[in-house]
């Protein structure tokens, strides 16, 4: 059973205003929701002993190199959001914690963050210890890229985090780049070649392009 009698997470609050990175005279902060999944002491140590096998690491923090995108092939925000928030082991490996991302964007351009920014979510096989994970909710690379308040929320919130943690635009990438990640690394055999479809190369060449045309300060 879960333990989860540690792991209370405070209620969605308002966003504060936005802000302007710091060092940046052109990127605002978008507006984010705060809707933490349960990410207790638990699910830390989960995290914490995943980091060790994975990446001969110890602990669970992250100082991100690179943001990864990814759609969550459900058609609603709740039932994604339920998915992050169970801690139960993965469909593929069947391992713990459960998989989690950063951020989940809603179809209405609604950003959310789950996780903060400084502790591993796991989202990206050869990643985890290095990458922020943003989920947009959809089917589809079309279906985050034809979603204009969607796609606009997207691309806001990767200039800010870019420009936050100083990410360089090529470290901005779709789950289907994961293996050709400067930063991919994996010590398990039966993960070193896993990855996903979703925002292939040709989406996230696009993708990249909005996000370049503003820059960080």
């Amino acid at each position: 059973m879960l333990d989860l009698s540690h792991d209370a997470a405070p209620a969605a609050q308002a966003a504060p205003t936005p802000a302007l990175v710091a060092g940046s005279a052109s990127v605002l902060k978008p507006r984010i929701n705060y809707k933490w999944i349960p990410y207790g002491p638990s699910r830390r140590r989960q995290m914490a002993a995943y980091a060790k096998r994975h990446y001969g690491k110890n602990g669970s923090d992250l100082k991100p190199r690179v943001i990864v995108e990814h759609f969550t092939q459900t058609t609603d925000f709740a039932s994604a959001f339920d998915t992050f928030r169970s801690n139960q082991p993965d469909v593929e490996f069947h391992e713990l914690p459960g998989v989690c991302a950063h951020f989940l964007i809603d179809h209405d351009g609604r950003i959310y963050n789950l996780v903060p920014v400084n502790v591993m979510c796991r989202h990206t096989v050869g990643l985890n210890d290095r990458a922020i994970g943003v989920e947009n909710v959809a089917m589809s690379d079309s279906g985050v890229m034809g979603n204009h308040r969607q796609l606009t929320a997207s691309v806001q919130l990767a200039r800010w985090l870019r420009c936050r943690f100083n990410i360089e635009l090529r470290d901005v990438i779709g789950h289907n780049e994961s293996l050709r990640s400067r930063w991919h690394h994996e010590r398990v055999p039966a993960f070193k070649q896993q990855t996903h479809d979703d925002m292939k190369p040709a989406t996230m060449r696009r993708f990249r392009q909005l996000v370049a045309r503003s820059a960080c300060g």
